[in-house]
């Protein structure tokens, strides 16, 4: 009788001990939406980020990244992984700003003096403050990417100056900043999903849009629209999202791979699209593009009225022009 419940003891034990091993191994899934195609240094980002991820967790945890707009537009990768649908979602901050109130400060036109100055803003107290009230609304904010100064594109008259901006119909995101910036400055904003402008462009349902240099030449875009004008009216950063309880769920060893992960992604990130735009412009200028400098203190003085909107985050608005001095 003493040997058989010793026996029995010890398989028990065993058992207790594999259950334990295959649970703390379990293989974790998740699905990452992309609007950029393959070779946008944004898809490339997120690619690492998925690399690093399998790397440091032994390939317990992997990270499909879903690319060119498969699983759907930002607007709906924000909603789908904020209601749970969605794991994770790289996706640019203006759609998000429409959740996420204090986003809309990053979002403002004209906020940041350069990119040196963004990060300065963004790796601080100020992005780390924009940052814990993703928390209020379902939302793990990973990091900022970069994704780039956006600058206006037209088909046919080019944009020298406000005043040849009034009348044109100009697509814009889908957000309250974008069509109030276009308003101010004369023309009339055209929101549509960005897998929608290239036709548009292509039929003069729209007589430009706005963008940077990477997105508005691997989008094609260029081959309509031959005038670029650059006055970096807007700068927001990308963002790398997840739901909150997706993330929660996760173990705390867990969640220091995928943001440590994310961490590396991001620089490697910003690296990649900063040589990126280079290269993009130095391209769609070869393919006849014609590049126009402009008077911005001229735009920044029609647009200025849209911060009296924003008066609620007059703080961080502040806060975030004092981190520039």
């Amino acid at each position: 009788m003493l040997i058989l419940v010793i026996l029995v003891g010890g398989c028990s034990q065993s058992n207790d001990e594999n259950s334990e091993q295959s649970e703390g191994s379990e293989e974790i899934e998740f699905k990452l939406a992309e609007n950029q195609p393959d070779d946008n240094p944004v898809t490339i980002g997120m690619e690492k980020f998925s690399d690093l991820v399998e790397e440091k967790s032994d390939g317990n945890i992997s990270i499909d990244v879903y690319s060119n707009a498969q699983l759907g537009e930002e607007e709906e990768n924000v909603d789908q992984v904020q209601s749970g649908e969605l794991d994770m979602a790289r996706v640019n901050s203006v759609p998000v700003a429409d959740i996420v109130g204090e986003l809309s400060v990053f979002t403002l036109p004209y906020i940041f003096l350069d990119q040196e100055n963004k990060y300065k803003v963004l790796d601080g107290e100020v992005g780390e403050e924009v940052t814990e009230s993703f928390e209020d609304h379902d939302l793990v904010n990973l990091g900022y990417l970069e994704a780039g100064s956006r600058n206006f594109y037209t088909t046919d008259k080019p944009i020298k100056s406000v005043e040849d901006m009034k009348g044109m119909k100009i697509r814009v995101q889908p957000s309250e900043i974008s069509s109030k910036m276009v308003e101010l400055l004369g023309g009339t904003p055209t929101p549509m999903d960005y897998g929608e402008v290239f036709t548009s462009l292509q039929t003069g349902v729209i007589d430009g849009a706005e963008n940077d240099y990477v997105s508005f030449e691997t989008s094609g875009h260029y081959d309509e629209a031959k005038n670029y004008t650059l006055d970096g009216h807007l700068d927001p950063p990308a963002l790398l999202i997840v739901n909150k309880d997706t993330f929660e769920e996760l173990s705390e060893e867990q969640q220091d791979i995928i943001q440590e992960a994310a961490d590396e992604a991001i620089e490697f990130e910003i690296a990649e699209m900063n040589e990126a735009q280079k290269e993009a412009e130095e391209k769609v200028k070869d393919e006849g593009v014609e590049v126009y400098d402009v008077d911005v203190q001229e735009f920044q003085d029609a647009v200025e009225p849209i911060y009296e909107d924003f008066s609620e985050y007059e703080d961080l608005i502040d806060k975030t022009r004092e981190e520039q001095e």
